[in-house]
């Protein structure tokens, strides 16, 4: 056990309900919930029905009370639960109560980090948990559950004996430098390397959808004056949410909106028109899309149907570095003819009539996941964080590589090293305090 005292917290979200929990946990779990429901003996996985009491014993509510004894608990001590009627006033007196025999208010996730440093769950599992709570739909939820079952962290784990194998090889090899790496089985090291650099860039590139998963897509909306991007926006939105006009440079601020598109979350940003010239806010406006551009993950570029030409020049050029582009030819409903077939990277819609919005939809579900995301039954969630740590070992990996070709044991050692411990930091085998204080800080209080 990492802690000694005991904490509680609300488990349920704010706000009136049908049930509202109070969880106890640590070493006085069971002595303080049992003195709660009046001296009532606890017995472990039982639910008991009981009278909650103040310290005059006084009734602050009935309810439902569940011990889980340690170590077979969420947390891996003592757990208690407190089932009451969901009123804030009774489940905030009986924490009161609890404080008062001897527990201390929970700091945010708490419960989770007490799970992690008693074993009960890795760094990667701990952050699935507030990942499927936080999840905004059916499929990133599903993700979260397939990361909180452990399917990241095992890929993970098998990489990371995968590299220490490997680096066992290597600075075994380092004790007969006068040998040639190929007659100490250099053959068959590269064989390992090679395929461990092969399943680090699957899972990175899953990773890299399960991070857009949880985080959404970033999809900024540009194009030249008046060819119908706060229009698009809201036909995508499905709500009047930005200001339309025949006048140019109407849209001068940024305006966001999150939208669903069947499972997928996608952050719309609509922008000022792209021109030369302007008023000084109006540049002012052009300048903030400009920045928005250099942190897009999808450009949608505007055009008007009628003369696509109009402005497409120096929209190309700001949105040249944007990972993702689409090209959206917009007010197709007034062409004199029907409007060409779409085509890799262009499509023709209404946002008026809403022409061609199902293929729209289509087409940034496919921009937004990549190629293979909508079959991808095997995805899970990922942070920021891990992704990145997900980067550093397959550079890291790479320069192993590339010091073995060069007969350079040593650092090819010290490189195996810093990609072995780049998975760590994943699942927690190596995690500074300070990481898992900023990690837990962001779970809601009672998890």
């Amino acid at each position: 056990m990492h802690e000694t005292d005991t904490i509680v917290a609300i488990a349920t979200p704010p706000g009136a309900g049908g049930v509202g929990i109070v969880r106890l946990s640590g070493p006085q779990a069971r002595a303080i919930g049992a003195a709660v429901c009046g001296g009532r003996r606890l017995r472990p996985r039982h639910a008991h029905h009981a009278r909650f009491l103040d310290a005059d014993g006084a009734v602050l509510d009935d309810g439902i009370v569940l011990w889980f004894a340690a170590p077979a608990s969420y947390t891996g001590e003592d757990v208690v639960e407190l089932q009451a009627h969901g009123s804030p006033v009774v489940l905030r007196e009986l924490v009161a109560r609890c404080c008062a025999l001897g527990a201390r208010p929970a700091r945010p996730g708490e419960f989770s980090e007490r799970a992690f440093l008693n074993g009960r769950l890795d760094l990667t599992q701990a952050e699935a948990v507030a990942d499927l709570i936080a999840a905004g739909d059916a499929r990133a939820a599903r993700a979260a559950r397939r990361a909180l079952d452990g399917v990241f962290s095992q890929r993970v784990e098998a990489l990371a004996a995968a590299l220490l194998t490997a680096r066992v090889h290597v600075e075994a090899a380092i004790d007969f430098a006068d040998e040639p790496l190929d007659t100490l089985g250099g053959a068959q090291l590269r064989q390992r390397l090679d395929a461990a650099q092969g399943a680090l860039a699957t899972l990175l590139a899953e990773a890299e959808r399960g991070q857009k998963l949880r985080d959404g897509v970033h999809a900024v909306i540009v194009g030249p004056p008046n060819a119908g991007k706060s229009s698009l926006l809201n036909a995508l939105a499905g709500s009047e949410r930005a200001i339309v006009t025949d006048i140019a440079g109407t849209t001068r601020d940024l305006l966001r909106e999150t939208v669903h598109l069947d499972g997928l979350e996608l952050t719309l940003v609509d922008t000022a028109g792209l021109r030369a010239g302007g008023d000084p806010i109006e540049q002012e406006g052009m300048r903030r899309a400009r920045a928005e551009l250099a942190r897009a993950d999808l450009a949608l570029v505007v055009l008007d149907a009628c003369a696509p030409e109009a402005g497409r020049a120096a929209v190309a050029e700001a949105v040249a570095a944007v990972p993702r582009r689409l090209w959206i030819h917009n007010k197709a409903d007034l062409l004199p003819g029907a409007p060409p077939p779409e085509t890799a990277e262009a499509v023709w819609v209404s946002a008026r009539t809403g022409a061609g919005l199902p293929a729209l939809h289509a087409r940034l579900r496919a921009l937004a996941l990549g190629e293979a995301g909508e079959g991808a039954e095997g995805a899970f969630t990922a942070r920021a964080r891990q992704v990145e740590a997900l980067r550093r070992a397959a550079e890291a990996l790479a320069q192993a590589r590339a010091e073995l070709a060069r007969e350079a044991p040593e650092l090819a050692a010290e490189a195996l090293r810093q990609a072995h411990d780049a998975l760590g930091e994943i699942t927690g085998r190596i995690a500074p305090d300070e990481l898992l204080g900023h990690i837990f800080g962001t779970f809601c209080i009672g998890k």
